[in-house]
């Protein structure tokens, strides 16, 4: 019970269409099974709901909320949320993130409607949450504050507005950790790689009109570490640790989950 009696909001415990599960649900549920209570924040309320009911169903502690990260009136109202029901906030994970979907193209091709929907998803929401959540747990303390960014941050990735939000993400939360470590607050970003989720890979098959089993099949192949992509479990369980008193020494690191991708330059 490595979060035994803490608060943790995850933004975006749902997830989309597809097989398998997602970062941020698989990351809310790893929270309560370790003890934390979790507000299971996303902007489809019906799949947070789903998330929390999951939880509730294992025998831990989830309330659902709906928040649009573009919309920062309602990540404020998630962190009061949680500061009403429970009078105090430990974990502060932030997993949301879009790229195909958001309309991410190459640099001559991106619109700006697309970079700067992008850039709100990725990056603005997270400062957002960020500036609400960090009075309170000055104010504590004690906190922690995940981010969940991308091995595309450092490696070749042909998107323009995805990478460089995902790498801006890295630069934020340096930023956070350094500036508040006086106050007792940790934070750290996650870099997972290919991943085995609905949105890395349903997304693309939808988008290229090819089958999952393809599209799932060309990342294995990619990825070095027995040619076979991450789960979300992976990334849940390294979220848990960076949440734990296991890492009460570890803040500003950006911690690759990805099979050796980084790594493998050739």
């Amino acid at each position: 019970m490595r979060l035994a009696n803490k608060i943790a909001i995850v933004i975006g415990a749902g997830q989309g269409p597809g097989e398998g599960m997602g970062n941020g649900r698989a990351t809310a549920l790893r929270f309560a099974q370790e003890g934390a209570t979790v507000l299971c924040v996303d902007r489809e309320l019906g799949s947070a709901e789903q998330t929390a009911a999951m939880i509730v169903a294992a025998g831990g502690g989830a309330v659902a909320f709906a928040a649009d990260v573009t919309v920062e009136a309602t990540l404020a109202a998630c962190i009061a949320d949680a500061m009403a029901r429970w009078g105090r906030i430990d974990v502060l994970h932030y997993n949301v993130g879009v790229s195909i979907a958001g309309g991410d193209a190459s640099p001559t091709e991106i619109t700006e409607e697309a970079f700067d929907r992008i850039h709100a998803i990725n990056l603005r929401g997270l400062v957002m949450s960020v500036k609400h959540v960090l009075p309170i747990m000055r104010a504590q303390g004690t906190g922690v504050i995940l981010a969940i960014s991308s091995a595309a941050a450092w490696h070749n990735y042909p998107y323009v507005a995805y990478k460089a939000t995902k790498a801006a993400m890295i630069a934020t939360i340096q930023q956070v950790a350094i500036q508040n470590a006086r106050y007792g607050v940790r934070a750290n970003v996650i870099l997972p790689g290919l991943m085995d989720t609905p949105m890395a890979v349903d997304t693309r098959a939808r988008s290229t009109n090819r089958s999952r089993a393809e599209v799932a099949a060309e990342r294995d192949a990619k990825v070095p570490l027995r040619g076979k992509m991450g789960t979300a479990w992976d990334v849940a369980n390294a979220a848990l640790f960076l949440a734990s008193d296991e890492a009460n020494f570890i803040t500003g690191v950006a911690l690759p989950v990805d099979g050796g991708t980084v790594i493998n330059v050739v």
